[in-house]
């Protein structure tokens, strides 16, 4: 499967969503809880509301607030949806048994076998790729080209990361396990530390801007943080995405690491049925058309494109393992970076 280049699907998601209720004149309502901070998931919301007629309660926070809070609300939770960034997070929900599962027929035929939970504790509806970037003035295209390659010692003094308390990291970690063992993870983890520029300092956009500062040749993001620089840098960055260029890591071999927003619906959801239909809206087109025109996500769903920004970084294989494997593998990998001293 690419996240660029996908057969036309159909529209049978958005059958289903409304088949399974048409605009409602009682005051239904759903209650989400969303770790997503993006101003442009205000018309994702809408656009649900619009279609059954089920008006939605949100509460944000951040994702590990936000799993404590329905944990000590327990079987009194008013909370049917919970909606995260990363599957390290819906993971930690799934550990703490706050999901049920859910059996749709619409589901299973939109969300990609790989971005969803196999017993249907929770579904994926976007992506991101984490990808590898490059001071143009530093570094000439093809010489760095997979994740490994960021242990070379080519590249000692050279690398900008965030640091290891970040589940964006805990989860590419996660997935180098899985392909390639606990001991080669290792490995991995001790030559990035070796090849540090400066101590992990700030978010992804921090690292990009490490580039173009040139206090480091080569840098970890994931895509939207940089298409964002591309599209909207403001005068902070201005000009800044035209000195980097990027790599889609690991193309001749497993793929890139791509990330999920997901989310699952909660054990004691008191609107489980409107819960359900807001999963499969979040699978439907209309939803992924935002979802990508919104914050610069990769759609999930067949026959829905990335936007024109995406578009223009180009086609790529991803990396075919379920991303549960993030999660199984989390604690591991944590365990990894405190031996190396990847802080």
């Amino acid at each position: 499967m690419n996240l660029c280049r996908r057969a036309v699907l159909g529209t049978a998601i958005s059958v289903a969503v409304l088949a399974s209720g048409l605009p409602a004149q009682a005051q239904e309502v759903l209650n989400l809880y969303s770790s997503r901070h993006y101003q442009t998931d205000e018309a994702l919301y809408a656009g649900f509301t619009e279609l059954t007629g089920i008006e939605i309660n949100r509460i944000e926070g951040k994702g590990d607030a936000l799993i404590e809070r329905i944990k000590s609300e327990g079987q009194n939770s008013p909370a049917d949806v919970f909606l995260t960034v990363d599957v390290g997070r819906i993971w930690r929900a799934e550990e703490a048994g706050l999901f049920q599962p859910v059996v749709s027929e619409a589901l299973a035929a939109a969300v990609p076998e790989n971005l969803r939970h196999p017993d249907g504790l929770w579904y994926g509806f976007s992506a991101r790729a984490r990808l590898i970037y490059y001071s143009k003035a530093a570094v000439q295209p093809g010489e760095i080209k997979d994740y490994e390659d960021l242990a070379d010692p080519k590249w000692k003094g050279k690398v900008c990361i965030r640091s290891s308390s970040n589940v964006y990291n805990q989860s590419l970690l996660s997935s180098i396990i899985a392909a390639d063992g606990e001991e080669a993870a290792r490995a991995w983890a001790q030559g990035v530390v070796d090849n540090f520029a400066r101590k992990p300092v700030g978010g992804d956009t921090d690292q990009l801007r490490g580039l173009g500062a040139g206090e480091c040749e080569v840098a970890v993001a994931n895509s939207y943080y940089f298409v964002r620089l591309m599209t909207n840098p403001g005068d902070k960055d201005k000009g800044l995405a035209d000195k980097i260029g990027w790599v889609f890591p690991n193309q001749e071999n497993r793929g890139t690491h791509v990330n999920i927003s997901a989310a699952g619906v909660l054990k004691h959801a008191p609107h489980k049925e409107a819960a359900v239909k807001f999963m499969e809206y979040l699978a439907s087109p209309q939803a992924q058309r935002y979802f990508a025109d919104g914050n610069n996500e990769y759609p999930i769903v067949e026959g829905v494109a990335p936007n024109e920004a995406l578009q223009e970084l180009g086609d790529f294989k991803l990396d075919p393992v379920n991303v549960s494997v993030y999660g199984t593998n989390q604690a591991k990998a944590q365990m990894i970076f405190d031996s190396v001293g990847w802080n």
